[in-house]
């Protein structure tokens, strides 16, 4: 868990990385606005805060790293891993835009680690009414720049569940998570498919 807090989240992830040496990195955030699982492909070095953190602190365009570029790619295939997500059956969608909340502060240092890294974008699930957090995520604070792109976003998926779209088979539609089974499932079909990855260039 991280701290939702501008001054001291990223120093948190980078202690755990450092204690525990992962193979691989996924963050997890929760996006109130959105309906689906949404990897993110891209990370932004700007901090804009619509509301203020846990510590009140409210910046206003301040750069995460400081002579960081402007903008950080994630270094896995993000596009194989929403269609790993959608193969599970839970609705998922390539982002080119975390916000620039704590969210996308996290992403783009993430996908700066020494090991593979992706930040995930997940619906706000309760148990009980209805989410209010996260809408910040879907709030522009500037003009976007150009998108980076994915090699892997052109090619669509040739097979659902395993049975070729052109061999008669019956494709179980994706569908938005509503529960937390559910984002589990999804989550687990990401973790698998960026273990394969990792596994194929070893």
């Amino acid at each position: 868990m991280l701290p939702v807090v501008f001054a001291s989240a990223g120093q948190v992830l980078a202690e755990a990385v450092e204690r525990f040496h992962p193979d691989a990195v996924i963050a997890i955030g929760e996006a109130g606005g959105r309906s689906a699982i949404t990897p993110e492909l891209q990370a932004f070095n700007e901090n804009f805060a619509r509301i203020p953190d846990n510590a009140g602190a409210q910046p206003n365009g301040e750069p995460v790293i400081a002579g960081g570029p402007a903008i950080a790619a994630s270094p896995v295939r993000v596009a194989d891993i929403t269609r790993a997500i959608n193969g599970a059956g839970i609705a998922a969608e390539t982002s080119r835009d975390p916000g620039r909340y704590l969210c996308n502060n996290i992403a783009y240092r993430v996908v700066q680690l020494p090991v593979p890294g992706l930040f995930i974008h997940v619906p706000a699930l309760r148990t009980v009414g209805v989410a209010t957090v996260g809408a910040e995520t879907d709030v522009p604070s500037a003009p976007q720049p150009a998108p980076l792109t994915d090699a892997g976003d052109a090619a669509l998926p040739k097979t659902v569940h395993g049975a070729p779209l052109n061999e008669g088979a019956t494709p179980a539609l994706p569908r938005p998570a509503t529960t937390f089974d559910e984002l589990g499932l999804g989550i687990a079909a990401a973790i698998a498919e960026l273990a394969r990855q990792i596994t194929a260039t070893r």
